[in-house]
């Protein structure tokens, strides 16, 4: 039996659940960002909409939106 790694790897990078929220309007979180020793939450279109501001000052980001794309 053959385990496909890529499979594997992808379901450990997903560490956001639906419990985590959104900071700025409660959404699911897709969105991970470190700042000043604080991990701030977002959604998609907050996390988008602050990204280049966050990303200057963020030690870490992590993003799930990639979640988000349906699969045909």
């Amino acid at each position: 039996m053959t385990t496909n790694t890529s499979e594997s790897t992808a379901v450990l990078e997903h560490r956001l659940t639906a419990a985590d929220r959104c900071d700025s309007c409660g959404a699911q979180a897709y969105i991970a960002a470190e700042v000043n020793g604080s991990e701030l939450l977002f959604c998609a279109h907050h996390g988008r909409k602050y990204e280049e501001k966050l990303r200057a000052v963020a030690t870490s980001w992590h993003d799930e939106t990639s979640r988000l794309v349906a699969a045909g």
